[in-house]
């Protein structure tokens, strides 16, 4: 009998162990919607399971006592729960988890024209909200993109300023700018409005990279950035966002949104101003031009019994620009006593769209804009105006598996200005006039949940150019939801203009010398992206890459290097390839940290068979950059800490023969900081520095000290001229801001 006596003691002890332990499980649901395949984790015992197509969930043998339940699942925000756990019991508990509309349920219109969420989208969309460009406050579109991977914001006059808006490499003039999906920035505008689109008018920016020229036509060849207005459908509220820097800058946000029936309307203004002048290279020169600018936008949406949508908008800006030698003062405006690039803006805009019939998708797009510019360089005058007019006819049907779109677009610009780039032989003036009527016809196929297909063409017919075809296809795969496949591939065009081609060509400093006729630009294209969603017990994790091949014909070249007082433009006889791989991340956690970074591998050259075959590399096009957000908050203390940055590896720069400036830039980082402190439910402050590694280029002038040329003869035994060119990073060093945002309902 004693022999038994300890087997007696193990099942005992084993039975005592055993009733320390119960059962867990719940229900997770959504809106009261159950949430299939959502991820359950006990912290306290590294137990896990999912919940089946009915939101249930059961996890046996949990050890007794309290428990805290993670709670994560693609396409909404993490969920901590808590139980009490009882020996040999059953504990159910119910937690609603909310849907996190900035990963997957996102509304995308930009890749197809079509309002779909950006995971049903067969082409791959990026999505920027708002409170993502205030994580580094800015005074404008232009600089707010540096912080969007594979978007170079490049400023292209180291004087004025002026910049544009390059995509994998490709120059501004390869990327459509819309406005609500209108062309409204193009040409003129893409040089000098884009600085004027204020911050506090975008609801969100979408961002297409590679050709979209099947739906956007011309321009479209590098990629897309489509700023969606904010809707004035919001309830009544005012809101107000100044800053300042210790450089001197000040801007100011307004904005105020009113219903007024079935009706709603949204009135923004921003003011921006920097008066101050500083030389910190020490080259007689401002660092940073001189500015004043307003810019007032309303937007309208109208209420109608169908429930169709009816909007419309204006916008007007203007804005007085100056940089070049301290001394230049306005009074020497057009002189030879001191040199200075004095620019004079006036635009104005018209957005409107209006949907017709009850029955039929059928939407009428239109916009206008006239755009004023009155400029000198030096002594050279510049004096330009444009006006683009644009309608589009859009029929959206949807017919068993095919979701079909059909467009009738218009495009028409007129565009003058008093250089030869506007005028006869003769010298006779001949203002620019492009008419460019088209057709585009868009169909989605759904062959499963699973596999969709997407087949597009377009036919344009220029006035000049005469037929251009373009067509694309793109393929998507989603085995589950987690992971989505999409190839695309197709052709694009751009048709010609000299403006656009270079903005030192018009600056006076070199003679613009055109070879031939110029003809349309060709380009063919490859997109391969995969997305990936991953969540875990402490939030989620989304990444994506994408491989990416542009070949061009036609291409437009600026010979820039032959003679230093020239600009010599032709098609270019031979190819020019944009290729690379991007990379994005976005990481968020329960504990209210998220990280948003990506990094761009490409390589962007041309062949010159007339140079022979030796690969010539795109200016301006790092071979490697990278964008990070880090941003953490201490909710209980209402504080958030923001850490954005931009890395650029090295790029080629526009060098003059004998150029004692080095042809390659050096890599270099701009990262900022920003507190931000909530004081109440309307009112919050924020500050911090910017460019806190305080790097600042290297000689981006050559000769500042004679920027009219006058001595040139002397001492000059490689003869250099003025230029301006040379530029690849911002002139401010470090600076702090500091500012206020105010909501009143």
């Amino acid at each position: 009998m004693v022999s038994y006596i300890p087997l007696g003691l193990i099942l005992l002890c084993t039975g005592s162990a055993i009733a320390q332990t119960g059962v867990l499980e719940g229900t997770i649901l959504s809106g009261g919607k159950p949430v299939e395949f959502a991820n359950i984790w006990i912290s306290e015992t590294k137990q896990g399971t999912s919940t089946d197509t009915l939101g249930h969930f059961r996890i046996k043998a949990v050890k007794a006592g309290k428990c805290t339940i993670h709670v994560s699942a693609v396409g909404y925000h993490p969920l901590v729960l808590t139980a009490n756990i009882a020996s040999d019991a059953t504990a159910s508990i119910q937690g609603e988890i909310k849907e996190d509309n900035a990963q997957l349920e996102e509304v995308v219109v930009t890749g197809t024209m079509k309002e779909v969420t950006k995971l049903a989208s067969p082409i791959y969309v990026e999505v920027y909200s708002s409170t993502f460009f205030r994580k580094n406050p800015t005074p404008n579109i232009f600089e707010a993109l540096n912080t969007v991977n594979g978007v170079q914001p490049q400023i292209n006059c180291n004087v004025c300023n002026t910049g544009d808006i390059h995509i994998n490499g490709l120059e501004g003039p390869y990327t459509m700018i819309l406005i609500d999906g209108m062309p409204i920035v193009s040409s003129l505008s893409t040089v000098y409005g884009l600085s004027g689109i204020p911050n506090s008018m975008v609801k969100r920016m979408e961002v297409v990279k590679g050709p979209a020229s099947t739906l956007y036509g011309s321009e479209a060849v590098g990629g897309v950035v489509n700023i969606i207005t904010k809707d004035a459908s919001t309830k009544s509220q005012l809101k107000a966002d100044l800053f300042g820097t210790s450089a001197g800058e000040f801007n100011l946000d307004v904005s105020a949104s009113l219903r007024i029936k079935k009706s709603s309307t949204l009135l923004g203004i921003n003011y921006f101003n920097y008066t101050q002048p500083a030389d910190i290279n020490h080259d007689n020169f401002t660092d940073v031009t001189l500015q004043e600018r307003v810019s007032i936008f309303n937007k309208w949406n109208f209420g109608r019994a169908s429930g169709k949508n009816a909007s419309i908008a204006f916008r007007y800006v203007r804005e007085s620009r100056w940089g070049g030698e301290m001394q230049w003062t306005p009074e020497y405006r057009g002189t030879d006593v001191y040199y200075g690039e004095s620019i004079y803006t006036q635009r104005a805009e018209l957005i409107g769209s209006y949907s017709f019939s009850k029955t039929e998708n059928i939407t009428l797009d239109y916009s206008y804009n006239y755009h004023l510019q009155d400029s000198y360089y030096g002594i050279a005058k510049y004096l330009a105006n444009q006006q683009v007019a644009f309608a589009q006819l859009r029929w959206n049907k949807s017919i068993g598996r095919h979701d079909m779109l059909m467009g009738l677009p218009f495009r028409f610009i007129e565009y003058d200005d008093n250089t030869p780039g506007t005028a006869l032989v003769t010298g006779e003036n001949a203002p620019s006039l492009t008419f460019l009527p088209g057709i585009f016809l868009q169909d989605e196929i759904r062959f499963s949940p699973k596999f969709t297909t997407l087949l597009g063409g377009r036919y344009d017919h220029h006035n000049i150019h005469g037929s251009i075809f373009t067509e694309r296809v793109s393929f998507k795969y989603a085995p589950n939801a987690t992971n989505t496949f999409r190839l695309t591939g197709g052709s694009g065009f751009r048709v010609v203009n000299l403006f656009t081609e270079e903005h030192a060509a018009l600056t006076g400093s070199r003679q613009v010398i055109v070879n031939h006729n110029l003809n349309p630009e060709q380009s063919w294209n490859g997109n391969l992206n995969y997305s990936k969603s991953i969540t875990h017990r402490n939030g989620y994790v989304n990444l994506d890459a994408s491989l990416f091949y542009t070949y061009f014909t036609n291409k437009i070249v600026g010979d820039f290097a032959t003679d230093p007082n020239k600009i010599i433009y032709d098609n270019l006889n031979g190819y020019a390839v944009s290729q690379g791989l991007t990379l994005n991340s976005d990481f968020s956690f329960a504990n209210s940290l998220k990280v948003v970074a990506g990094i761009t591998y490409m390589n962007v050259y041309r062949v010159d068979h007339n140079l022979g075959e030796e690969k010539i590399p795109q200016l301006h096009a790092p071979a490697f950059s990278g964008t990070f957000t880090t941003s953490y908050s201490f909710d209980r203390m209402g504080l958030s800490i923001d850490v954005t940055g931009r890395i650029n590896g090295p790029m080629s720069l526009p060098v003059v023969p004998n150029d004692f400036r080095p042809s390659i830039s050096p890599a270099y980082g701009l990262i900022n900081l920003q507190f931000t402190k909530i004081l109440s439910e309307r009112l919050e402050i924020y500050g911090g520095l910017k460019n806190i590694l305080n790097f600042i280029p290297k000689d981006p002038l050559l000769r500042p000290f004679d920027p009219f040329d006058k001595s040139i003869g002397f001492n000059n035994p490689n003869n250099y001229t003025f230029d301006t060119s040379y530029t690849y990073a911002p002139m401010q060093g470090i600076k702090g801001f500091l500012g206020l945002r105010w909501t009143l309902d």
